[in-house]
């Protein structure tokens, strides 16, 4: 299956979490039973929900102050929980470059989220990155994308 899979797994089981106020828990249950997801994928999978869960207020304050006149409510659900993953890549998973953080879940906004989620998503998360990288944010790894289309 492969990272990509594993990150794809868990933000479709964020959107469930999000939708129907499902337990972290139950929702990465769910996901197992309906993705085609291996055991080493699904710890992957798990980590990123969970740890996304744990940091979620920081995470969504953090969303909130980087998409200017944007109610973190107000965002498309999809939009959310794809930044929501990435950005707790980006703060608390070194082992992650964030140019893969960043091109993965661009990726995922383009296949799941609206017309425009690609450019806002890759706006939003390439300020996290600067912000969290004292501005040196190292190489793009094949993503011509990446950092285009910034939010202010």
């Amino acid at each position: 299956m492969g990272r990509r899979q594993a990150r794809e797994a868990a933000m479709k089981t964020l959107y469930q979490m999000d939708v129907g106020g499902i337990d972290p828990e139950v929702a990465i249950k769910n996901t197992a039973e309906i993705e085609a997801i291996t055991p080493d994928d699904l710890i992957f999978t798990r980590e990123l929900v969970l740890g996304s869960t744990e940091h979620l207020s920081e995470i969504d304050d953090t969303i909130a102050a980087l998409s200017r006149d944007w109610n973190i409510e107000r965002l498309a659900r999809v939009d959310r929980n794809i930044m929501r993953m990435a950005i707790y890549e980006i703060l608390y998973r070194d082992d992650i470059p964030f140019s893969v953080t960043v091109n993965e879940a661009v990726e995922l906004a383009k296949t799941f989220g609206s017309e425009d989620s690609g450019k806002f998503v890759n706006g939003v998360l390439g300020k996290v990155a600067r912000k969290n990288d004292g501005g040196a944010l190292g190489e793009t790894k094949g993503s011509d994308q990446i950092f285009e289309g910034r939010i202010g």
